[in-house]
């Protein structure tokens, strides 16, 4: 009799375990889905912000039509990717085109003095603040559930209810070098 209250003791213990488990594999899933959809959120009020930008400054750089274009199908680029590793460059590539438009911009000297434009500028240097905190955030997320789906003994459970690492936001191979500084 003893023994039979401590095989069902004993069970009850390792089914909570694994139930305990499989909860908390639930939930870092579903935190690694929210920090992407914060990164999501970020990029949409970066791509609402550059229609407004490129309208302000298309009657100012009537000769530049070709970095306004670029900075328009980067955008649209960037809306389209799907997951991670492609919307990381998709978006890189939209910050290319906006680092020349506003390079260009400084050309400008009524442009650089209209108050309109100073303000997205600052708005879209706030926005990329905030997408570079959350794609930190979101890494740091997935790290933690890749931890959690590839140790034991929670990668057992992971394994039998089909649990799979997730993909890091990464910077692509150009933006890892180093950065060349010449002074005149």
């Amino acid at each position: 009799m003893i023994i039979w209250i401590i095989v069902i003791i004993v069970a009850a213990l390792v089914i909570a375990s694994l139930i305990g488990i499989y909860n908390s594999l639930v939930r870092s899933r579903n935190k690694v889905d929210n920090s992407w959809k914060q990164i999501d959120v970020q990029l949409k009020r970066r791509h609402d912000l550059i229609p407004n930008l490129v309208e302000m400054v298309k009657d100012y750089m009537s000769y530049e039509q070709e970095v306004l274009q670029n900075v328009t199908k980067a955008r649209s680029q960037a809306m389209q990717a799907q997951g991670p590793a492609d919307s990381a460059k998709a978006e890189n590539m939209l910050t290319g085109a906006l680092k020349s438009l506003f390079a260009v911009a400084e050309n400008y000297p009524d442009l650089k003095a209209n108050q309109n434009v100073s303000q997205l500028q600052e708005e879209l240097t706030s926005t990329e603040n905030k997408i570079a905190f959350a794609r930190q955030l979101y890494n740091d997320v997935v790290m933690n559930f890749n931890n959690r789906v590839q140790t034991f003994p929670s990668n057992v459970i992971a394994g039998v209810f089909g649990f799979k690492t997730r993909e890091y936001f990464e910077a692509p191979e150009e933006e890892k070098e180093p950065v060349s500084v010449k002074l005149r």
